[in-house]
């Protein structure tokens, strides 16, 4: 059985997933609620691919746009972990 390869907000700790320590506060993120590639590189939801979903706090804040965020995520230490992990 393969292993599931580490999520954006278990790497963050950041506490925003389901059931997480800051969901209440800040709500769930939305890489940790949407199903729709569930698995995709051995995350859960989209935990593997958070670059591309736009309402993450990252930075504290959301992005207002996608090619700010893309600007803030390129500097991520988990982008660049899964960039290599992934060999894009």
């Amino acid at each position: 059985m393969a292993t599931e390869a580490q999520n954006c907000w278990e790497f963050r700790q950041c506490g925003r997933e389901s059931g997480g320590l800051k969901a209440a506060e800040f709500g769930v993120c939305p890489a940790a609620l949407d199903s729709a590639i569930d698995g995709l590189w051995g995350g859960k939801y989209r935990g593997r691919i958070c670059w591309a979903v736009m309402g993450t706090l990252c930075a504290g804040t959301p992005a207002a746009t996608f090619a700010q965020k893309r600007r803030l995520c390129r500097t991520c230490e988990f982008f660049q972990q899964v960039k290599q992990e992934q060999r894009l």
